[in-house]
C-alpha cells in the first residue's frame, strides 16, 4: 500500500502540473514516516500492522478520492497511467476488503504492482515456502520431445492435468500411450482408474522418495 501512495502521489502531480491544476494536500511526509516507523519495527504484532494498514488504507483512499475527482471532470491520463489505476484500485479493494474482514487471503490477490498477474504459491518448501512465477506441467515423451502441458500463474492442482496430457498424445499419435510416468501427486484413484480403463501402466517414483513432477508418455 505504500508502493501504491507513492505511485498515486506520482500521478496527482503528473496531472496538476500537465493541466494547471491546484495540487491537493497528500500527507506524504506523514505517510512515508509511518510506513518507515513499521518497517524498520523489529516486533510487528497483529495489533500494529492492522494500525500501519489502516493508516496507509486512508492516505492511499484519499488520493484515490483526488483522482476520481480529476477523472470526472474530464482530464485524462496516460496508457501507463491508466493501467497503473487500474491496478492500484484494485489493490486498494483488496486490502481494504482483507482488513475489514480481517482475513489474509483474497481471490487473485496482487502482490506486485508492476506484475499484477503474479500469484504467490505455498509449496512449503524448507528454503522456499512460498514462491511467485508460473507455475508449469511439462510431459516428455518417448522421442525426447517436451511440451508444456499447462502454464499457469494461480496455483492448480497438478493431478488434472495427467488425463489432458494423455489425450493430447492420443491426439497427436492415434493411440494411448503404453506406460505412463509420474509423481505421486498424479497417481490419484481417479488418475490410476481411468489408465487402466485404457490399459495404460502408470507409474513412477515412491512416496518419500525425490522425484520430478514431469510425465512421460
Amino acid at each position: 500500500m505504500n508502493e501504491a501512495r507513492e505511485k498515486l502521489g506520482t500521478i496527482i502531480y503528473r496531472f496538476c502540473k500537465a493541466y494547471g491544476l491546484k495540487l491537493p494536500r497528500r500527507y506524504a511526509r506523514a505517510a512515508r514516516k509511518d510506513y518507515l516507523n513499521f518497517a524498520k519495527a523489529k516486533k510487528r504484532s497483529r495489533q500494529k500492522i492492522r494500525k500501519a494498514l489502516r493508516k496507509q488504507l486512508s492516505y492511499g483512499g484519499r488520493d484515490i478520492k483526488y483522482l476520481e475527482g480529476f477523472l470526472s471532470e474530464g482530464y485524462a491520463p496516460t496508457t501507463e497511467e491508466a493501467g497503473l489505476i487500474m491496478t492500484i484500485l484494485k489493490l486498494y479493494e483488496q486490502q481494504k476488503y482483507m482488513y475489514d474482514n480481517k482475513v489474509h487471503s483474497v481471490k487473485e490477490r496482487i502482490v506486485s504492482i508492476q506484475q499484477p498477474w503474479i500469484r504467490p504459491i505455498v509449496r512449503g518448501k524448507e528454503k522456499s515456502p512460498v514462491e511467485f512465477g508460473a507455475k508449469f506441467d511439462l510431459s516428455l515423451d518417448g522421442e525426447g520431445y517436451a511440451r508444456i502441458e499447462r502454464i499457469s500463474f494461480e496455483a492448480y492442482n497438478e493431478s488434472g492435468c495427467l488425463q489432458e496430457a494423455v489425450e493430447r498424445f492420443r491426439e497427436r499419435t492415434g493411440h494411448y500411450p503404453a506406460r505412463v510416468l509420474a509423481d505421486q501427486i498424479y497417481r490419484t484413484r481417479e488418475n490410476r482408474s481411468y489408465c487402466k480403463k485404457h490399459g495404460i501402466r502408470l507409474s513412477g517414483p515412491k512416496l518419500g522418495r525425490p522425484g520430478k513432477a514431469v510425465k512421460e508418455a
